[in-house]
Parts: C-alpha cells; structure tokens; sequence
C-alpha cells in the first residue's frame, strides 16, 4: 500500500488543545505543583532505602513545600544528602506554588471577576442609549448586519443566545459590541436591549415564528420602531407585515436578484459594490424643510453641486411618487425629499443649506 496514512490524535491530546486557555494554565500549574511533590517524595524514600515508607515521604514533601515545617524525618541526620534534596524541594515549590497562585488569580481576574465587570460597564451603555438599532439573533444572517451597522458607526446592542458566539462576534468587528445574552422573544430580554427607547429593530431569526413574536412584542413595547423582521418563507411576509413589521427581507429572494445580476449585469453590480465598499459614499434622503427659503423654488436655483458637491438622483414626493433624474427646472416644494449619493459631510452641508445656516 502507498500513501500517507493519517495519524489521529488521542482523544486526551485532542480535549487538552479544545480545552479553555485560561483553564489550561490552571492545571498545568497545578500538575506541575503535584510533580514537585511527588518527585521529591520519591528522590527521598529512594535515599532512604526502606527507613520510611513512601506516605510519609510523600507527607513529608508537601509540608515542606507548603514552608509549614512541621519536622524532619527521623534519622536525617544518617543522610546528609536528604536535605539538600529538602533545599531543592523548598524552592521548587515556592517557584511552583507562586506559579499556581498567579495563574489562579489571573483566572478569577480575568474570568469572574472581569466578566462581571464587563457586564456591569455594559449595563450602564445599555441603559443610557437612545435611537439606537437592535438587531435580534446574530446567527447566520444576523452576524453580517452587526457587521454591517459596525461598519458604518451606527449604534445598536445584538441579542442572541450564545454568549461565546456573541464574544467572538465583538472581536470580529474590533470589539466594543454591546449586547444581551438571552432569547430574543422574550419582552424582558427586549427590554433590557432598550427596545423601549429604539429607533429600530432588525429581527433576524431563522425562524418565521419567532420573528413574528418578535414583531409583534416589538410593536407594542415601541409603537414607532421601525421593525425589519427576515422571511425565510415567502408566504409568511403578509403575516410579518399584518404583524407590525414596516418591511421584509427575504435572503432567498435577494440572494437570487444578486446571483441574475451576477449573471447578466456583471458590471453594473460591480459598481454598486464598489459604491458599498466605499463607505464615504453613501445615498442619503434630505427633506426639503418647509420653512426653507429654497422651497418652491427650481432645482437650478438650489446650488447644490457648487456648494455640496453631491448629485442629485431622484426627488421624492410627499405623496411617494419618484422622480427620477430631474431636469433643471423641477420645482421643489416643501416635503420633497433629495435623494442624493456623496459623503457624508457633503450631506451635512446640504441639510444646512436648506435650513438658510
């Protein structure tokens, strides 16, 4: 027979290398505190020859490793040897016991006592935030919008089940994730999220049932969230929308628009993902006030592209019609929305030019 052969691992082997880091340390500082022990009692019983028996060598190696002291073994004094092996057990086990000490210390630091504390800081940014999004369930699809809103800086705490999941998570997008251990259908786990005082609500289970429990409890906790619940089943968007949900998501469905585009608008997609990519562009809405003093005026008028460097894609009309491309001389009225693609300073300016600052 030719070939390589793969050699397995043995299962002790491979639950050490699974095994928790900190834990780890734990226990191999104290293994290493039991082979001092031990291999110090043995090197003395081996020099005795018989005079005492290996328990109390053994005995003998641990209250001296420990500095209590309680006495020498009958008869040292016949074996000058035996106490340089004590000398050399002494250190050992101070250097081994201190090993074990800040190992543990670390572990209960860095574990319990810094989880707690970690817990306790998030609490309190959970408690003072307001406007901010929520995004129930970070599994498959939830994880890319947690990625996504940290990407673009927008504030939002995750709630999932699984506190590693939710760890791991936060290191992915740099850490700073705030979120909430616990089921998503729960109001109580809502609420501790701060849904109460939410702008809006991704839910994103991966299943329909819940993410209608969702919606529904999300739209009597906050009334005025705005709630986008996914669908993994077509038929259930009515059901999602009758719920309360202002829209829908189906990754199936959008995951097929992409691969068509893919297919036949290869190039077209491209450009929109390079718009994606380049966060200092973005589309934005900007609401024509209505005590502006460009209201009612032409669009040539409004010095948009001088002042702002944006271009202007579409208007939206207050009663949801889209024009698209405008002319020139489209007059905008108040409660018309620009929709406009540039950075996001250049909207800023031109919220202010609209507002006569």
């Amino acid at each position: 027979m030719s070939g390589n052969i793969p050699i397995s691992r043995p299962r002790s082997a491979r639950f050490w290398a699974e095994m928790d880091p900190a834990i780890r340390r734990v226990l191999s500082a104290v293994l290493l505190l039991l082979m001092v022990i031990f291999t110090g009692g043995v090197v003395v019983w081996l020099i005795g020859a018989g005079r005492w028996s290996l328990f109390e060598t053994i005995y003998y190696a641990i209250y001296t490793v420990s500095t209590v002291g309680f006495s020498e073994l009958p008869g040292t004094d016949s074996f000058a040897i035996v106490r340089v092996v004590t000398g050399v057990l002494i250190l050992g086990g101070l250097g081994a016991i201190a090993f074990f000490q800040s190992t543990l210390t670390a572990l209960l630091i860095e574990g319990v006592i810094g989880r707690a504390f970690r817990r306790r800081r998030m609490q309190k940014q959970l408690e003072s935030l307001s406007g901010h999004f929520v995004v129930a369930g970070c599994g498959r699809t939830g994880k890319y919008v947690v990625e996504e809103l940290a990407q673009i800086g927008q504030r939002f705490v995750a709630i999932d089940r699984d506190e590693d999941g939710l760890m791991r998570l936060s290191e992915e997008i740099g850490g700073g994730l705030l979120y909430v251990v616990g089921d998503a259908t729960e109001d109580h786990t809502l609420v501790a999220a701060g849904v109460k005082r939410a702008a809006g609500v991704v839910s994103a289970l991966s299943d329909d049932r819940d993410n209608l429990f969702i919606t529904l409890s999300v739209r009597t906790l906050n009334p005025s969230a705005r709630i986008i619940s996914k669908a993994v089943e077509i038929e259930n968007e009515v059901k999602l929308s009758r719920a309360g949900a202002d829209s829908t998501v189906s990754p199936n469905r959008v995951g097929a628009h992409r691969l068509v585009s893919e297919l036949v608008r290869p190039d077209a997609t491209a450009f929109l993902d390079h718009l994606r990519v380049d966060r200092d562009l973005n589309f934005e809405f900007v609401e024509m006030p209505a005590k502006s003093s460009w209201a009612g005026k032409s669009l040539r008028a409004i010095p948009i592209r001088d002042r702002t460097n944006l271009l202007v894609l579409a208007l939206r009309e207050p009663d949801g019609n889209y024009v698209y491309n405008p002319a020139p001389g489209q007059v905008v009225e108040a409660g018309v929305q620009f929709i406009v693609i540039g950075e996001h300073a250049n909207v800023d300016k031109l919220r202010a030019l609209l507002d006569g600052d």
